[in-house]
């Protein structure tokens, strides 16, 4: 690594700060005039520097956080690995960090790292120097200087930005073990940018996986969101599954890829993500929940036929089958609960969608879940898991009148799951001759 940073001039780069947020130049300004330095650090100065648009802006400075605190009242402290403050704009967050020393600067009371090399505790304040050089990728070791508006490259990022690849800062298995979450950043980077991963830096990855099954359950349901919602997430699933983390994330699709029944599952899966990413495309809104009961619906499906080769009923079945699955998966992922209530409803409507006889439709289409079901649904049909028909029907029956409502449901036939059938009249009893 250079012994300095590379310093790009204003006239030499094409950041401009009215692609900047304003938010986030009130917070760099504010620091600057308190007499602290200020800089626009990480993924906002990489994607400014590769003509994007950046949502999210992070600020490094040398002020502590406590410092901070006192110079925004819409402020809040958080973190105890690393200690953060959140400035706060309405719907917007700022993100304010202190200067980081590396480890080995470290006193005991200071840093915290596990037996594996994991950190635990990591609030050892530095300099800019310093801060940059323990950051995780050179192209997230960039700095735009509020004080010139020049850019500060600390680790040939710049070089890495034109040649499209992600290169880890130091030695790559030591910085893996130190936070092995930065292997799914790697990847979720690669698919975002569409870089190519480093061969020093992809190589550790095949073996360190399993470092992954000591990270919290919380933070990895923050990265599986980063994941999903990126607009990359079918390209980034395809990573996860060549390096063999998306074993360590889902292990009950591994479990059926192993028995070679998941033919049906990676279909919807990936057909699930493609149409995701075009939904963040075009700026509409997505559930998370919908991808999260799709990747596990496979894992319920099969658990719910066991239980009823077993003597259960099929509702009473998917129940336990949720209920099992959705503990396993809760347990390596956080899912919160309003996620898992609505996947759960997702899964029973996969049932009901096929009894549509009576009432029933127009009970159906009121429910809360239904649009989320009726894609879901769709989606099945595409994979090849069943016959194409009843989406079909569905389709039609949403944008029919009233009269139209009617007929489709009196042409299904009476065979169809959920008709009613018909009772034979009672026969009269008859009256005793006399």
């Amino acid at each position: 690594m250079p012994s300095g940073p590379q310093v790009v001039a204003r006239d030499q780069h094409c950041i401009s700060r009215k692609d900047i947020s304003d938010n986030a130049l009130k917070v760099l300004y504010r620091l600057k005039n308190a007499g602290f330095e200020a800089y626009l650090v990480g993924g906002g100065v990489r994607d400014l520097l590769l003509g994007g648009h950046p949502k999210d802006f992070d600020i490094a400075t040398n002020a502590h956080p406590e410092e901070v605190k006192e110079l925004f009242r819409n402020s809040r402290l958080i973190g105890r690995r690393f200690r953060l403050v959140h400035v706060l704009y309405g719907r917007e967050m700022i993100e304010v960090a202190t200067f980081r020393a590396a480890p080995q600067d470290a006193t005991h009371t200071q840093h915290q790292q596990s037996e594996t090399g994991q950190l635990l505790k990591d609030n050892v304040y530095g300099n800019l120097n310093e801060d940059a050089l323990r950051r995780d990728f050179t192209i997230n070791a960039l700095y735009y200087s509020i004080e010139d508006f020049s850019v500060r490259d600390f680790a040939n990022g710049l070089n890495d930005l034109k040649a499209r690849q992600i290169q880890l800062i130091g030695d790559p298995e030591s910085r893996y073990r130190e936070d092995p979450v930065r292997m799914l950043r790697a990847l979720r980077f690669a698919a975002k940018l569409r870089f190519e991963i480093a061969p020093e830096t992809a190589a550790p990855i095949y073996k360190l996986g399993d470092l992954l099954d000591h990270i919290p359950s919380a933070r990895l349901f923050d990265e599986s969101q980063k994941i999903f919602t990126s607009g990359h997430s079918e390209a980034c699933w395809k990573l996860l599954q060549s390096y063999g983390l998306s074993a360590h994330l889902f292990p009950l699709i591994a479990a059926q890829a192993s028995k070679g029944s998941s033919i049906y599952s990676e279909h919807l899966i990936r057909q699930a993500m493609c149409n995701t990413d075009e939904r963040i495309q075009e700026g509409k809104h997505i559930a998370p929940s919908f991808l999260f009961a799709v990747l596990l619906w496979h894992p319920v499906n099969d658990k719910m036929k066991a239980f009823q080769n077993e003597g259960l009923p099929q509702v009473p079945a998917l129940h336990k089958a949720a209920q099992a699955v959705l503990e396993q998966q809760t347990r390596i992922i956080s899912i919160p609960r309003r996620f898992t209530t609505a996947m759960r409803e997702m899964w029973e409507l996969q049932f009901k969608l096929g009894r549509r006889h009576g009432t029933r439709a127009e009970r159906l289409i009121s429910h809360p879940r239904f649009r989320a079901a009726y894609d879901f649904l769709l989606l099945r049909e595409q994979s090849g898991e069943i016959q194409p028909g009843l989406g079909e029907w569905w389709t039609q029956y949403q944008t029919a009148d009233e009269e139209a409502r009617k007929k489709l449901v009196s042409e299904l036939s009476p065979n169809q799951p959920g008709a009613k059938k018909r009772r034979r009249p009672r026969k009269k009893p008859t009256k005793p001759q006399d």
